[in-house]
């Protein structure tokens, strides 16, 4: 996958890296990291082995288990390295929920990289642990925005944004439903804003 960093102000950088050891070991972890990001998308969650992984970083196995601990922490870790959350506070209030939206459709729809959340999401169905991570990563990416506004309800309504995104996700980037797979970007996000914008201004459980 390839790494995308954060260029704009709406955007907060994503927690460290998960894993162990001081800045000397930042190169190795770093090369598991890219070698079980490579693994996990061309073989599969259970078909990934950790041998596996440590024998494309040049590596022994143990030290991948000291960094990450077990496969579904360097799984956690490979999938979430690179994520960024917006920053809700900067974006004018009518918008918040385009920019939300945005954020998730257009790394849905970057060609070079084969998104993170899409491996969690694909994942976190057969796996605990990697259902409990993509739990954690979205209250990264949606619940923390949304509480840094002061809304009542963060928890709330992340959890009904959380579900829309993620069953837009499904539908058009892994079941490619038609013919909501085949439409323009543009006009997915303009279809799905004003509910995650309702979501984020509304009281909770008022009808529209």
């Amino acid at each position: 996958m390839a790494e995308k960093t954060s260029t704009g102000p709406g955007l907060a950088q994503a927690p460290p890296v998960l894993g162990t050891g001081g800045p000397r070991s930042e190169g190795t972890r770093r090369a598991i990291l890219e070698a079980a990001r490579s693994a996990f998308a061309g073989r599969g969650y259970e078909q990934t082995t950790i041998r596996a992984v440590a024998a494309d970083a040049g590596v022994d196995a143990s030290m991948v288990m000291r960094y990450f601990g077990s496969k579904a922490g360097l799984f956690t870790a490979a999938a979430t390295a690179h994520l960024t959350a917006p920053d809700l506070r900067q974006v004018p209030a009518r918008r918040r929920g385009e920019v939300l939206t945005r954020t998730f459709v257009d790394r849905w729809e970057d060609v070079a990289r084969d998104d993170e959340l899409i491996l969690l999401l694909r994942t976190a169905v057969t796996s605990e642990a990697v259902a409990a991570r993509l739990q954690a990563t979205l209250g990264h990416l949606v619940t923390g925005p949304i509480a840094a506004l002061g809304q009542p309800d963060a928890a709330e309504r992340a959890a009904l944004i959380a579900a829309q995104l993620l069953g837009l996700a499904l539908c058009r980037y892994i079941l490619r439903l038609e013919p909501l797979a085949s439409l323009p970007a543009g006009d997915v996000v303009a279809a799905v804003a004003p509910s995650v914008q309702r979501y984020l201004t509304r009281p909770v459980g008022q009808p529209a």
